[in-house]
């Protein structure tokens, strides 16, 4: 069971530099699952302090939208406090930390986390975090990240920098093992993998990104970083059940759970046989398509008011 709550069933988490009020508009005009301003990579130099300043009032014009919000913050502990400190708004669910090297990190940053929050006024815990591994000494401790503090939704391998660190090429050979690592570790934690296997610079291929997300879907992901709105699509797609598999998997159910009550341990579905982890698998696609369904009507009725 995850740590996780039906309201943060997270499939697209839209980039948005923070600074720009214009990709903002763009981006409110997208179906992302949550927007992720980004105080990082994306924010000039010369721009982070002011931007710092007004996240939460950015923050609630996409909450306001009926958006989910998100902001990464920057790494240097110097830094990373100021952004802390500007961004625990009641509009903000979560920070994106980069550069995770172990768990430690994420409980100091939880420590700091809850004297923000209660000078803020909000409950200890109401901000979440997605870790980012992005160096040999991240991935060596993935279940150390994983299971370090109940604030951590999930985490994801940031591919650009990882292959830096590691001095390889970003292509499917290399990241392919330390992904499939992260859904073991974050399964293990019950924690929500992120990713997929491949870069997410890479968006001006459609198609590609479309197989990318699916394939990551089959891996075991359940959502993925978009840095351009084009790829939102794809990964709603991708990471939701097809409403064929579900009505099957409920019929499946209903036909296994009668010959249950009837004292048996297995049944047959459509010529397949069916035991307790293929009812289990079909359980687990409802359980995710009934969540899907609850966030776009809690968005909907966001948008309404």
């Amino acid at each position: 069971m995850t740590k996780t709550s039906p309201s943060q069933t997270w499939r697209s988490l839209l980039f948005v530099p923070a600074h720009s009020d214009k990709f903002l508009e763009s981006a409110l005009r997208r179906d992302a699952d949550a927007i992720q301003l980004d105080l990082e990579d994306a924010c000039p130099p010369d721009q982070k302090e002011a931007t710092r300043g007004r996240i939460g009032e950015i923050a609630q014009r996409a909450a306001d939208a009926g958006f989910d919000v998100i902001v990464r913050v920057n790494r240097p502990w110097r830094m990373l406090v100021r952004d802390l400190e500007g961004c625990v708004h009641p509009a903000v669910k979560a920070i994106t930390l980069p550069k995770v090297p172990d768990g430690s990190f994420i409980r100091s940053v939880s420590e700091v986390l809850d004297e923000c929050e209660i000078e803020a006024g909000l409950p200890v815990g109401h901000t979440r975090l997605i870790a980012m591994v992005e160096d040999a000494d991240g991935l060596a401790n993935l279940d150390n990240i994983a299971q370090a503090h109940s604030r951590v939704y999930g985490m994801i391998v940031g591919a650009e920098d990882l292959a830096v660190s590691m001095r390889m090429a970003v292509d499917p050979d290399g990241l392919y093992i330390p992904n499939v690592m992260t859904v073991v570790a974050c399964r293990r934690a019950g924690i929500v993998p992120l990713g997929f296997v491949g870069s997410v610079a890479d968006f001006a291929d459609r198609e590609k990104f479309r197989e990318t997300v699916q394939r990551a879907a089959r891996l075991g992901f359940e959502g993925a970083f978009c840095v351009h709105p084009s790829q939102v699509e794809a990964a709603n797609e991708a990471f939701s059940p097809d409403p064929r598999a579900v009505e099957r998997a409920r019929a499946l159910l209903e036909t296994f759970d009668a010959e249950m009550a009837a004292g048996r341990a297995a049944c047959k579905f459509e010529g397949r046989m069916v035991d307790a982890p293929v009812a289990a698998q079909a359980r687990l696609l409802i359980e995710r398509d009934e969540a899907i369904s609850a966030m776009k009507a809690r968005r909907t009725a966001a948008k309404g008011t």
